[in-house]
């Protein structure tokens, strides 16, 4: 991963859920649909970035659905003006945050709270935001019968065999500029998921680069109308599939 996952700018935001459990997890909960869920993979912010939050909050309301963002990172918190403090930046060691938090560690309770809102709701979606954009991938993979739909903007550390194995209509919100998402995955996404037999939704952001869906500069007006579209497909995407 590289400096451009820990760029970006944090919301004036206020959201209005609460926060709970889910399964064994810490988690923000959002809406309150007893049929349909969804539950976000945070990115490196993690689950109490304002961001994700507000974000939630239109996703709970305009997709009819109670939405879930637990914590993925065992009560480590990033402080969020590191996206945009370059001495705080600096002393964030990404590397060594990642190695504490890798995809053999972190998953098996990904999957747990999967289960756990499977167990509860009739439909359940996933959406993953950098970090977690591999992980909606492995929850949406053949055999393991845990989420109804996905949705992934600008996606890091994702493998092409993790692609292969999707088994679940997909979404991905793809940014002309990428470091993560790169060109060659981009077309290896766009040319091997129509062959999966699984519906797939391919939206791209000319101009715009990781990170913005989730942490994008509102001052910006094309930013602005980057997020504020992201939110809309996503929202549209579960609609779709949750109901």
């Amino acid at each position: 991963m590289s400096d451009c996952c820990k760029s970006g700018y944090k919301w004036d935001a206020s959201p209005s859920g609460k926060e709970t459990k889910l399964g064994s997890n810490n988690a923000y909960v959002t809406g309150s649909n007893p049929d349909a869920a969804i539950m976000i993979v945070h990115d490196v912010f993690g689950w109490t970035l304002p961001n994700v939050r507000v974000l939630a909050d239109h996703y709970a309301k305009e997709a009819n659905a109670t939405v879930y963002i637990p914590d993925f990172f065992g009560g480590e918190v990033v402080d969020p003006d590191a996206m945009s403090d370059p001495e705080k930046k600096a002393k964030f060691d990404l590397m060594a945050f990642l190695g504490r938090n890798s995809k053999e560690k972190r998953f098996p309770e990904i999957k747990s709270c999967a289960q756990a809102l499977k167990g509860q709701y009739k439909k359940v979606g996933a959406i993953g935001f950098c970090w977690g954009g591999w992980a909606v991938f492995q929850l949406g993979a053949k055999g393991n019968n845990l989420v109804d739909a996905i949705s992934t903007a600008h996606p890091s550390l994702l493998k092409p065999e993790e692609v292969d194995a999707l088994a679940v209509p997909c979404q991905i919100l793809s940014p002309e500029n990428d470091f993560m998402y790169t060109q060659e995955l981009k077309d290896y996404t766009n040319s091997k998921i129509p062959q999966l037999g699984v519906d797939y939704d391919y939206q791209y952001f000319t101009g715009l680069s990781h990170g913005f869906a989730v942490r994008g500069d509102p001052s910006d007006p094309a930013q602005k109308m980057g997020v504020e579209r992201a939110k809309n497909v996503v929202c549209s995407w579960f609609t779709e599939y949750l109901h």
